[in-house]
């Protein structure tokens, strides 16, 4: 079928049904590409400029990990502070492999498994979370420092024994959640 060089929506009928072909509104928005544009290398390139901004934005992370550790301290374990705690976890989680923080992101994964599969959050460990809250923003702060990424992995290993061994206990009487959530990590260790 050739192009349709037509604003209008064309219309082809069949005995049992109509085919409605919509104008092509996105040609109109969508400049016409240099072959040797590269998206990947501007993106790369982007990402580049900006990479001087990522402390400051795991900075600013671990100040609000940090102010959600306390609402949980002074308030307990309440669907509010969970939730604070939760989303703040898992930002970190999602975003800090990206901006050069993967020793971070593992941590904030323990503190997020920790926080997801707990059936009963009035049960989890406040000091569980401190230990958690602390070991974010420790790596993050001495990251660049000579051994620190071993010292990290350590304490991230440690971190998981840790809340491993204490799903397993809250969630000893259901076997079969038990065993989707003691699976190792998809992702490889970084």
């Amino acid at each position: 079928m050739a192009p349709r060089k037509d604003d209008a929506p064309s219309v082809r009928t069949f005995a049992d049904h109509e085919v409605i072909t919509p104008p092509h509104e996105l040609r109109k928005a969508v400049a016409a590409g240099d072959a040797a544009d590269d998206p990947v290398a501007r993106a790369e390139t982007a990402l580049a400029q900006l990479s001087g901004e990522f402390a400051d934005w795991m900075h600013s992370e671990c100040e609000r990990l940090e102010e959600a550790r306390q609402h949980v301290s002074r308030a307990g374990f309440t669907k509010q502070t969970h939730a604070e705690l939760f989303r703040v976890a898992h930002d970190i989680r999602g975003e800090a492999a990206t901006f050069g923080f993967p020793a971070v992101a593992d941590v904030a994964d323990s503190l997020c498994r920790l926080l997801e599969h707990t059936p009963d959050m009035i049960r989890i460990p406040v000091a569980l979370v401190d230990q958690h809250v602390h070991a974010v923003r420790a790596i993050a702060r001495e990251r660049d420092r000579p051994g620190s990424g071993s010292v990290a992995r350590a304490l991230t290993q440690r971190l998981r024994e840790v809340t491993d061994e204490f799903l397993r206990s809250e969630n000893s009487d259901r076997p079969d959640y038990l065993d989707s959530i003691s699976a190792p990590p998809v992702a490889p260790a970084s």
